[in-house]
C-alpha cells in the first residue's frame, strides 16, 4: 500500500502586479493588477513505504509548494492527496504526529531558549510519552553529537549546529515520513556528509520514507535511487537515477592522469572535453566502444599513472533536460 498518493493536484497563488516607478505604484493604489501563477499543473505520483526520494527542479518549480500541501500546510485548489490513508489539511492534528518536516531556510527551534528547551517544549506539543521521548532524544543527541551545545541557544548556532538540531527535532516523535527541503543549503563539507549520512541511516535501519528537495545534486547522488523532476508545475521525469541520465545521453566519462603532461590523447572513440593538467576528461559512447576496449587502445598507446570511468555530473544531466524542455 501507498504511503503517498498525489493525483492531478493542482494549487494557484494570485500575484499582485504593478507598473515600473512611482506612477506604477500610485496606479496600483487605485487599480491593482493580478496574475495567477499555477505552482502545482496537474502533478501525480505515488510513494511507497520506505522509499528515499529526491524531488528536484530550478526556483519556482513547485517543490516547496508540494511540501506543503503534503505537510498539511497549504489546501490545494484541486486533486487527491493522501498521507498514510489521511488527507492533510483535514486532519491535521493525527497527520502531523506521523511526519517530520525539515525547512533548510526556516527553524522550528525558539529562537532564544536553549536547544535542549526547545526539545522539551515539542515533546509537549507531540504529547511524547516521557520514555519515548528520553529514548529518542538521547539516541539522536548521540548520533548527531548534538551534546556541546544542547544548553546553547539557538540564535548563537552555526547554521551547520542548526540544522542537524532541526533534524533532530523533526525526529523526536518518531515519525515514519520525513520531508526535507533543502536540508544542506549553506552548509560546509563537514555537515552536508553528516546530515547525508544520519539520513541514509535513518532510511535504511528505521525504514523512514523520505522526500528529499534540494538543487545540490551531490545530495541526489549520494542518497537517492528513484528521482521526480518538476518544472513550472509539472512532472517531466519520474525514475531511477540511471533512468534519468540515460533520458540525456549514454555518455560516460574517462578520467585519465598522464605521466607526461605533454602527452595528448588522441582516439577515433572518444572526445577530449577538457585537460587539467596532466589529466585528461574524455567522453564516449558505450553503444559504440566497450570501455574495456578504449581503456586498452590508450594504455597501449600512453604512459598512464591512474585512470577511472565514470557517469556525467547530474548537473549536467538535469540542466540538459531543461533546456530541453524549455526548448
Amino acid at each position: 500500500m501507498s504511503q503517498i498518493i498525489v493525483r492531478d493536484l493542482v494549487k494557484t497563488f494570485r500575484v499582485a502586479e504593478r507598473s515600473p516607478g512611482m506612477w506604477g505604484a500610485l496606479k496600483g493604489l487605485v487599480h491593482r493588477r493580478y496574475r495567477t501563477v499555477r505552482a502545482l499543473d496537474g502533478i501525480s505520483f505515488s510513494l511507497e513505504a520506505g522509499e528515499l526520494v529526491g524531488y528536484i527542479g530550478p526556483n519556482g518549480a513547485g517543490k516547496s509548494t508540494t511540501i506543503k500541501v503534503l505537510a498539511g500546510i497549504l489546501v490545494p485548489d484541486s486533486g487527491r492527496c493522501e498521507v498514510l490513508g489521511r488527507i492533510p489539511w483535514r486532519d491535521r492534528v493525527p497527520h502531523v504526529r506521523q511526519i517530520g518536516v525539515v525547512f533548510g531556510q526556516r527553524t522550528q527551534l525558539w529562537w532564544d531558549l536553549p536547544v535542549v528547551e526547545s526539545f522539551d517544549l515539542l515533546r509537549e506539543i507531540y504529547n511524547v510519552p516521557e520514555p519515548q521521548y528520553r529514548r529518542a532524544l538521547e539516541e539522536l543527541v548521540t548520533t548527531m553529537n548534538l551534546q556541546p551545545f544542547l544548553d546553547t541557544p539557538v540564535r548563537q548556532l552555526s547554521l551547520g549546529q542548526r540544522m542537524r538540531c532541526d533534524l533532530a527535532a523533526a525526529l523526536l516523535h518518531s515519525p515514519s515520513l520525513l520531508y526535507l527541503d533543502e536540508p544542506t543549503i549553506g552548509l560546509d563539507a563537514v555537515s552536508k556528509l553528516a546530515i547525508r549520512s544520519f539520513v541514509q541511516q535513518l532510511n535504511r535501519e528505521r525504514g523512514v520514507t523520505v522526500i528529499l528537495t534540494t538543487h545540490n545534486m551531490d545530495d541526489i547522488e549520494a542518497l537517492c535511487s528513484r528521482v521526480i523532476l518538476i518544472n513550472k508545475g509539472r512532472i517531466l521525469s519520474d525514475g531511477p537515477l540511471d533512468e534519468l541520465r540515460a533520458r540525456v545521453s549514454n555518455e560516460r566519462r574517462l578520467v585519465v592522469d598522464l605521466i607526461r603532461e605533454e602527452q595528448w590523447i588522441d582516439d577515433p572513440e572518444a572526445t577530449v572535453i577538457r585537460r587539467e593538467g596532466a589529466r585528461v576528461h574524455l567522453r564516449f559512447d558505450p553503444t559504440r566502444v566497450r570501455a574495456a576496449d578504449l581503456i586498452r587502445r590508450i594504455t597501449a598507446r600512453y604512459a598512464i599513472r591512474d585512470l577511472f570511468v565514470e557517469n556525467p555530473p547530474i548537473e549536467e544531466i538535469v540542466a540538459q533536460l531543461y533546456e530541453d524542455v524549455q526548448g
